[in-house]
């Protein structure tokens, strides 16, 4: 499969950066922007980029330090943004988190006008960084970011409260307070909830300018 295609939907690309903590409500905010503009958005997650570990016992991928920079395959994300930028499709890995293990598959990411990049870590490397137009951090209480993680990890990922509760405490919050959390000042846009109307209505003004559509 190609890694990426030409598309004639993204002559100009506006890249937007959505960062926050674990359960801030990063998904909830992007989602919407999504079902707001439809086709006219791409998405790109920062961690479907965790670096893959076939060759590694289920117990050690449980005791990897998923919330440290370089657990991520970054430069790979960048590589991809660079081609979005410039109107190429890409094809993204696809991470499996209920094995804490890349899988095989990939996903085309489409070339579009506004492509939105996720992620806890999006704001804190500064080749992310400078390539969004706009530089979003949703913040969150920390009691109710474990809370919602406790319930998507159990929900979605089929993770054990027990398992949650020790990442949570021995990586999700030091790392938490050493990458995430200093990197609000980089944004553009703090918003105290992915449910804000009004930062919601903010963005999507913007979004609407670089569409052309009222």
């Amino acid at each position: 499969m190609p890694e990426s295609e030409r598309t004639k939907d993204s002559e100009s690309c506006m890249i937007i950066g959505v960062a926050g903590g674990t359960g801030s409500g990063k998904s909830t905010f992007t989602d919407k922007i999504k079902d707001r503009f439809g086709s006219d958005v791409s998405v790109l997650y920062h961690d479907n980029y965790y670096r893959s570990h076939h060759n590694m016992p289920f117990e050690q991928r449980e005791n990897v330090n998923y919330d440290h920079p370089d657990s991520l395959e970054t430069e790979l994300l960048v590589k991809h943004l660079s081609m979005l930028k410039m109107g190429h499709d890409v094809f993204c890995p696809v991470y499996d988190f209920s094995v804490h293990d890349r899988t095989e598959r990939t996903e085309r990411i489409r070339a579009k006008k506004i492509v939105i990049v996720e992620g806890i870590l999006v704001l804190s490397d500064p080749r992310i960084r400078d390539m969004c137009d706009m530089k979003i951090y949703v913040d969150a209480d920390a009691d109710e970011r474990i809370l919602r993680r406790v319930t998507r990890d159990v929900n979605e990922r089929g993770r054990s409260v027990e398992s949650i509760v020790k990442q949570y405490l021995t990586t999700v919050k030091p790392m938490h307070n050493m990458f995430v959390e200093p990197s609000k000042m980089f944004a553009d846009i703090v918003i105290n909830s992915g449910m804000n109307p009004v930062a919601f209505d903010i963005v999507c003004s913007k979004i609407e300018s670089v569409l052309g559509t009222p």
